[in-house]
C-alpha cells in the first residue's frame, strides 16, 4: 500500500521532481478513508484539507452554476488523485468530488505536509517548485486548446486521451455518455452527439455495450 502511495505521489506534477526518499517520508504520512457510491467527498468552497489519492474506486469532479448546471472536469480512477492544491496554500476547494462506486482514498492532512515540508525543505523545496512550473506549462496548452481549438479537435483529442491500447486496438473501455464528453470539452450535447454519429457510420469508432472502439485514426478535421 505504501508503495501505492509513493507511485501516485510522483505522478502529481507538484511532487514528481521531489527525490524518492523525501517522498517516502510524506507516504508514511497517509490515512486510508472509505467512501460509499454516490458519497459526496468534497464541496466547492470548502475550506481546504488533505490531499486524497484514490487507491481503488472511481470520482467525478464537477462544479455546479448558479443555474443549477452541472459540468464535470474529469473522471478519477485508481491511482489518481485531488486537493493536491490545498496543500499549499489555504484557498477553498475549487471543485466538488462525488463517488461513481464504493472508493478507498489515501489522505495526507495538511497537517502533516506542513511538518514535513519543514524537515525536507532543502530536497522538497526546489522539486516542488519544478513541478509546478511543469503544471502551469500544462494548463497553458489546455488554456491553447480551449481557445484555439475547434469542437471537433478538442473531441478527438479527448477519445484519444481516454483509449488504451488492448489486443492492439485502442478502446475507450468505460462508456462515457455525449453530456460528459460535453462537460468535458465545453460543447453541446447535441454537437457531440452529431460528431460522434458522423465518426461511428464513416467507420472509425464502433461502440459494443459500453465500450468505444477506436478502429482506425480519427480524420484531422470535421
Amino acid at each position: 500500500m505504501l508503495l501505492d502511495i509513493l507511485t501516485c505521489l510522483k505522478n502529481i506534477p507538484t511532487f514528481s521532481e521531489v527525490p524518492d526518499a523525501a517522498l517516502s517520508s510524506l507516504a508514511e504520512c497517509a490515512n486510508k478513508k472509505s467512501y460509499g457510491k454516490n458519497c459526496l467527498i468534497m464541496n466547492e468552497g470548502d475550506p481546504a484539507g488533505p490531499l486524497f489519492i484514490i487507491l481503488t474506486g472511481k470520482v467525478r469532479v464537477f462544479l455546479d452554476s448558479e443555474s443549477g448546471k452541472s459540468v464535470t472536469l474529469s473522471i478519477q480512477k485508481s491511482g489518481s488523485y485531488f486537493g493536491e492544491l490545498s496543500l499549499l496554500d489555504d484557498q477553498p476547494r475549487s471543485a466538488s468530488i462525488i463517488t461513481l462506486e464504493p472508493t478507498l482514498c489515501a489522505m495526507i492532512p495538511k497537517k502533516a505536509f506542513v511538518a514535513w515540508l519543514g524537515e525536507h525543505h532543502e530536497e522538497a523545496s526546489l522539486g516542488i517548485m519544478r513541478g509546478l512550473t511543469r503544471r502551469i506549462r500544462s494548463l497553458t496548452d489546455n488554456v491553447r486548446g480551449l481557445a484555439l481549438c475547434d469542437v471537433y479537435t478538442r473531441l478527438s483529442k479527448t477519445l484519444h486521451e481516454s483509449a488504451v491500447v488492448q489486443n492492439d486496438e485502442l478502446v475507450i473501455l468505460e462508456k462515457i455518455s455525449h453530456q460528459e464528453l460535453a462537460n468535458q470539452i465545453g460543447s453541446s450535447r447535441e454537437m457531440v452527439s452529431k460528431i460522434m454519429k458522423d465518426l461511428t457510420s464513416g467507420g472509425y469508432l464502433s461502440i459494443k455495450g459500453k465500450t468505444v472502439h477506436i478502429l482506425r485514426p480519427l480524420p484531422a478535421a470535421w
